[in-house]
């Protein structure tokens, strides 16, 4: 099996990234982003997709986390791209539910090479500490339009602020496991009768 990984940089006036993933990795994060809540749904995402990712990231903290985040997200959703080249055997779509107590999100993905994000969450407070909920938005539109994939969100119970973002981060990294999972009885195929994604 060739290597399913990526090694992405990306440079600007506001942020400084460079990422790396390994899609048949262990679960393993590490993380400087300077954003210590984002990072812990940064290791959702690695631990429940079963990925391994490093995020070294400087950005303009002092002005706020939007660039840093939304950044993140497109510079991940490049190496997702990269790491599965033409989607040859993966299964392409994965959905997942996941349950924290009260709250309960659903996320599904189709690795379709067509972006869009379709997002329907109610957070009962706009923060979680310092970070703002809005950002968590934006992650994921970045993500969905840098990797070239139709993701659905949807928080169908909310309740506590953190269960609710903790839930969504969980349930993309369960979706993000089965979409790109390899299927033995398919290998070599890309999996859409255009032949192409």
């Amino acid at each position: 099996m060739s290597s399913r990984t990526a090694s992405i940089k990306r440079n600007t006036n506001e942020t400084q990234i460079a990422l790396t993933l390994d899609l048949d990795g262990q679960g393993s994060a590490v993380l400087a982003t300077g954003i210590p809540f984002f990072e812990h749904m940064l290791d959702q995402i690695a631990r429940h997709a079963v990925i391994d990712i490093d995020i070294q990231a400087e950005g303009d903290l002092q002005i706020d986390d939007h660039h840093t985040v939304e950044d993140i997200g497109i510079v991940f959703g490049q190496a997702m791209a990269q790491s599965l080249g033409d989607k040859r055997g993966i299964f392409r779509y994965g959905h997942a539910y996941v349950p924290l107590d009260e709250s309960l999100s659903r996320v599904v993905i189709d690795f379709s090479g067509r972006p869009g994000l379709f997002y329907r969450a109610t957070y009962p407070r706009a923060r979680i500490g310092n970070f703002d909920v809005d950002l968590i938005r934006e992650f994921f539109q970045a993500f969905a339009n840098a990797a070239q994939a139709t993701v659905h969100i949807d928080s169908l119970q909310t309740g506590n602020t953190h269960h609710v973002a903790e839930t969504i981060f969980k349930a993309f990294g369960r979706a993000l496991r089965m979409a790109t999972a390899l299927d033995d009885r398919v290998a070599g195929i890309v999996p859409s009768t255009k032949g192409v994604l």
